[in-house]
């Protein structure tokens, strides 16, 4: 099923027209006003010499651009994507064509048909984080084993709302015949079910990476047959009343603002009125919601209403068990965006049950 699916890649760009070439004699600031005249240069000779314009044009838009609240980060953000997307690498023979360049295997694997291609400089700079992380795994506080994500699979940098959900089963006394985990993204949830002896769980993800990769990673073995996949959205096939519905959706709202979303960080406005619709149908009687979520909106000066706070008061359909709060630590080292925001950020556990009728 899962090696059928259309997989998500850097889109190729199989002509080499291009003018423009990028060495270690190339004027940067000329470049950078290159790049703002919506034109592209090609990286040529060194693999650094692409380091080197990238650096120079986050220097540039440092000064060019505010970028101390939430709001100025997200628009440099986008900046920054748009223009640095503009510096190409040219891929010959499935390997970056400049020299002390790093080998990169997702390029044999996601692009078996075609060898010699295009690609952003910021795009091949993910293939060989995402190739580092996936070939030498990732450990994770609350697992006793690592995690190899598939490229373009979101994996958590910081533990804390993990760590709230493994607490959270430690104490949990239900039935452990089945789960759903909405959004299984690398798997993390669904292990830490299993760990604490859930019998199956199933797990549905929009992300074909996410459903490829854990396909991938579980194998013929006996994960395999405790956890079922499904690339489709909220609950997919699932259909059948589960004792224990498991989400941890997205944190922040979209904003329209952006010329790209990533899926994994924020959510449109129907993803919650959709999913408590679906879970009213998908949970057992005495059976719980438990969804992973923060203030991070709140803090963030989004002048939106708390989701599932607005699910309680008029959906009509749960009631709140239990709600755990945890105050976040800081980033790990894996990510270097400024947070000076997150020093009030709490990660929160939402229990939620079927509304009683009076």
């Amino acid at each position: 099923m899962s090696t059928e699916i259309r997989v998500n890649r850097p889109t190729p760009i199989t002509s080499k027209k291009h003018i423009i070439l990028f060495d270690n004699k190339t004027d940067v600031i000329q470049t950078i006003k290159t790049l703002e005249a919506g034109k592209s240069i090609v990286i040529s000779d060194f693999y650094s010499n692409g380091l080197v314009v990238l650096k120079a044009l986050k220097n540039y838009l440092n000064k060019k651009l505010p970028n101390t609240s939430f709001q100025e980060q997200r628009t440099f953000r986008s900046t920054y994507h748009k223009l640095s997307n503009r510096i190409l690498i040219e891929i010959e023979d499935h390997k970056v064509a400049l020299k002390k360049a790093p080998s990169i295997g997702w390029l044999k694997k996601l692009y078996p048909e075609i060898s010699d291609f295009v690609l952003s400089f910021p795009q091949v700079q993910g293939l060989n984080s995402s190739w580092q992380w996936y070939t030498n795994g990732i450990s994770i506080p609350v697992l006793r084993n690592k995690i190899h994500p598939y490229y373009g699979t979101y994996f958590p940098t910081r533990f804390d709302h993990l760590t709230l959900f493994d607490n959270w089963l430690k104490r949990y006394e239900g039935p452990k015949k089945t789960a759903i985990d909405v959004g299984i993204g690398s798997g993390i949830l669904s292990f830490q079910l299993l760990k604490y002896g859930f019998q199956k769980v199933y797990g549905t993800d929009i992300n074909p990476n996410a459903i490829v990769g854990l396909a991938v990673f579980m194998g013929d073995t006996k994960l395999s047959r405790k956890i079922a996949l499904d690339y489709a959205p909220l609950f997919g096939r699932y259909d059948s009343p589960t004792e224990l519905i498991i989400f941890n959706p997205p944190w922040l709202p979209k904003s329209n603002q952006e010329d790209y979303v990533d899926a994994a960080i924020y959510y449109d406005e129907h993803l919650f009125p959709n999913f408590f619709a679906e879970a009213k149908q998908r949970l057992l009687p005495e059976g719980q919601i438990v969804i992973l979520f923060s203030n991070l909106f709140q803090i963030t000066n989004f002048k939106t209403i708390h989701p599932i706070e607005k699910e309680l008061s008029e959906g009509g359909r749960f009631q709140l068990k239990r709600c755990f709060k945890k105050r976040v630590k800081e980033a790990s080292s894996l990510t270097k965006r400024d947070q000076n925001w997150r020093g009030s950020e709490e990660v929160e556990l939402w229990v939620l049950i079927h509304k009683v009728s009076l």
